[in-house]
């Protein structure tokens, strides 16, 4: 390769399909069976095996899992739930959808998880439920979470949309608490191009959940019908299923690959820092072990020193973008968004969110990513910081 070649370009994130799921998929079209049907039950009997045998029912998405998690919970109109701020929006939105109200916790700094020391304080009467995000993979400290839950009458509906093959104490994240739903979007470590799982405590807790994730209907017998409850509709297909059952097979490989580039970028960063004299420079790197804590690095997220830098997270982004590397912002603050303000809420009302979400930049990783490319980035990287530091 010449000097004039440009570098492929690295995505922040690629989906791995194999031939054989390519093929699998091919063979579902062909069935004529394309919709809810056999793949979609081996899919979930697939999944309630990888979580130790609990009920797991599919859905079309990762968003319809956590409203269907609060309507099995019986959350409505006037309660609360008590959120982080720094999410993918569908999980405050979710809470608006069934009438209650999210309440917004500010999150740990480290972690930048919800800090669980600031949830007594936003207990109130109103509390049904707290609604953990498992950003990047990395679970909350699971004990003190449920000790709170118990302590206060609370449900727990953890949104571990990110955190499939996390763990905490050796336990699957889904193998144990509460109600559990997890996304299979297209960015996920594990994929079924749109999709979601919610894992449930019991049979009548699955029961309502089919129900109202396909227009509230019962069928009895060759013609029996009835509809006794108001659902929607957010099934899974067997075209997303199969893909689903094919991506179960690799996670343990997906994961190895994810955990060694993630070991590999903090490597590389901190020796880099260091030969670049940079550091002095407040470069906000993600936990790499946080206890009993195991997470599935399911992104590899910094907190850019904006402060001490000439130019914002966006110019970052662009000269990167410059240099053949796509980045992702995961999240702004939600309490600053339109909808949330003309609601009242404020981004100072959780001041380490807001300066987080400004400043949070995710980086490409990815199975199908080398050793090479992580140095590729993080060279680029450290080049801008260096370049852009104030004097």
């Amino acid at each position: 390769m010449s000097d004039s070649t440009p570098l492929p370009f690295i995505p922040f994130t690629r989906p791995s399909f194999d031939e054989a799921t390519i093929a699998a998929v091919a063979e579902v079209l062909r069935s004529g069976w394309v919709t809810s049907g056999p793949k979609l039950a081996e899919f979930e009997a697939a999944l309630s095996a990888y979580f130790g045998n609990r009920p797991v029912r599919c859905f079309a998405n990762g968003t319809a899992t956590m409203k269907i998690a609060l309507q099995v919970a019986g959350i409505g109109p006037g309660e609360e739930v008590i959120t982080t701020p720094i999410s993918w929006v569908a999980t405050a939105n979710v809470i608006l959808s069934v009438g209650a109200t999210p309440v917004f916790v500010d999150i740990d700094p480290r972690t930048r998880n919800i800090d669980l020391d600031k949830v007594p304080a936003a207990i109130t009467a109103k509390t049904r439920a707290i609604m953990p995000v498992y950003l990047a993979g990395l679970p909350v400290n699971m004990d003190e979470l449920y000790a709170l839950a118990k302590e206060n009458g609370l449900r727990v509906i953890e949104d571990a949309a990110q955190a499939f093959g996390s763990e905490w104490k050796g336990q699957r994240i889904g193998s144990i608490g509460d109600l559990v739903s997890f996304s299979f979007q297209a960015n996920k470590n594990l994929s079924t191009v749109e999709g979601g799982c919610l894992v449930l405590n019991n049979a009548d807790e699955a029961r309502l959940a089919e129900k109202l994730r396909l227009q509230g209907v019962t069928r009895t017998g060759m013609d029996g019908m009835d509809v006794d409850t108001l659902g929607g509709k957010d099934n899974l297909t067997d075209v997303n299923a199969v893909i689903g059952l094919h991506q179960l097979k690799h996670i343990g490989q997906f994961q190895g690959k994810r955990t060694a580039l993630a070991a590999h970028y903090f490597t590389a960063l901190h020796s880099g820092l260091k030969a670049a004299n940079l550091q002095g420079l407040d470069l906000g790197l993600p936990v790499q072990s946080d206890g009993d804590c195991k997470t599935n690095w399911h992104m590899f997220q910094v907190v850019l020193p904006l402060e001490q830098l000439t130019v914002d997270r966006a110019h970052i982004m662009g000269d990167l973008k410059e240099q053949g590397i796509g980045t992702g912002v995961h999240y702004p603050a939600i309490p600053g968004f339109s909808l949330y303000q003309q609601k009242g809420y404020r981004p100072s009302d959780t001041p380490i969110a807001a300066r987080i979400g400004k400043s949070i930049l995710t980086l490409p990783l990815f199975p199908g990513m080398s050793n090479a490319d992580v140095e590729r980035i993080v060279n680029a990287l450290l080049g801008l910081l260096t370049q852009y530091r104030k004097s």
